[in-house]
């Protein structure tokens, strides 16, 4: 007995029997699964590399925001910008800026004018 149910089994019949189209439905149905969790795992390891690609991207660009942003602090020093400026002959003043003050007059700016 056991060795005909085995038998039966490795020869296929109940994919030629009464129930075939019942047994090939469910066959189908677990191989739709099959091809669904192989498209899914394939899906996911190409969003994981994107992901490793675009965080060492981001990495990069960060590192040359920071190089990028010392090199403008070094270009906006004052002694950078006085030795640029003293190769093309002009030297920093050594009077100290003076604060003008401007009165506040009642008469407006057109009557000024036509006094």
């Amino acid at each position: 007995m056991n060795k005909e149910i085995i038998f039966d089994f490795l020869k296929a019949k109940q994919l030629s029997g009464k129930d075939a189209f019942r047994q090939w439905k469910f066959i189908l149905f677990l191989l739709l699964l099959g091809i669904l969790m192989i498209a899914n795992s394939h899906w996911y390891e190409s969003k994981a590399t994107e992901i490793a690609n675009l965080t060492e991207n981001v990495k990069e660009l960060r590192s040359e925001f920071v190089d990028k942003r010392s090199e403008l602090m070094e270009m906006k020093m004052e002694s950078s910008i006085s030795k640029k400026m003293e190769r093309k002959g002009i030297y920093p003043s050594d009077v100290a800026p003076v604060k003008i003050k401007v009165k506040d007059n009642d008469s407006n700016f057109f009557e000024m004018l036509w006094e």
